[in-house]
């Protein structure tokens, strides 16, 4: 029993250190990937940002792959928990409207990562693997038939599921991708929370409530 509380005990400690180094590494990958790409970083500035030994980066990634992988999948797990406001059970105004608010509080509290994945987009999607793109489909199919059920029980007007969550993607993810000209067009040096609240009545106003019955 002893033992077993000793091992515990260690155990508790070496995972949190882990996350933190693993925390303090993903920050400074995702800020250098962003604004140079995979080839344009290296290990070197990773290890040098993060305030870690180089040796400690290849413990955590053995590969410079597994940190850009491992980004990709943190953004599109932020995406898929503002999805989970679209279900069946629910009105799709209030659906809706959660959904929209937490994308763009995704795009307003994660605005590098945001970058960094339109960056990876628009460079081919050469890390995006193909369990990846199988995953975006799946969850983008799951809840395309959300938006069938509630266009078949005339709660919603008859519009093309997929162009209209692009639509969505497009407007909200504007914020963090675009932020300079966001900010130049608003005539701020920042983007605020009321900024957000701005966008989100926006948007509903000339595309959801549009849609709906």
């Amino acid at each position: 029993m002893g033992d077993t509380l000793i091992l515990k005990s260690t155990k508790i400690p070496e995972e949190r250190i882990r996350a933190r180094n693993e925390a303090k590494i993903l920050k400074a990958a995702v800020d250098l990937f962003s604004r140079k790409g995979f080839d344009g970083t290296s290990i070197t500035e990773i290890a040098r940002i993060s305030s870690l030994p180089k040796a400690n980066v290849y413990y955590y990634f053995p590969k410079k792959n597994d940190i850009y992988t491992r980004l990709i999948e943190k953004v599109m797990a932020g995406w898929d928990k503002a999805l989970e406001h679209i279900t069946l059970e629910r009105e799709p105004r209030a659906a809706l409207s959660d959904y929209v608010k937490a994308k763009l509080e995704y795009s307003r509290d994660n605005a590098i990562e945001s970058r960094f994945f339109a960056n990876e987009m628009l460079r081919g999607g050469q890390f995006f693997s193909a369990l990846q793109k199988a995953h975006m489909r799946s969850v983008t199919r799951k809840h395309v038939e959300v938006l069938n059920h509630w266009i078949a029980a005339e709660k919603m007007v008859a519009v093309d599921p997929n162009h209209f969550f692009m639509m969505l993607w497009g407007a909200t993810e504007y914020y963090a991708n675009f932020s300079i000209l966001a900010t130049e067009t608003l005539e701020k040096q920042k983007l605020g929370k009321k900024d957000f609240e701005a966008a989100h009545a926006t948007i509903m106003k000339t595309i959801i409530h549009g849609c709906l019955t």
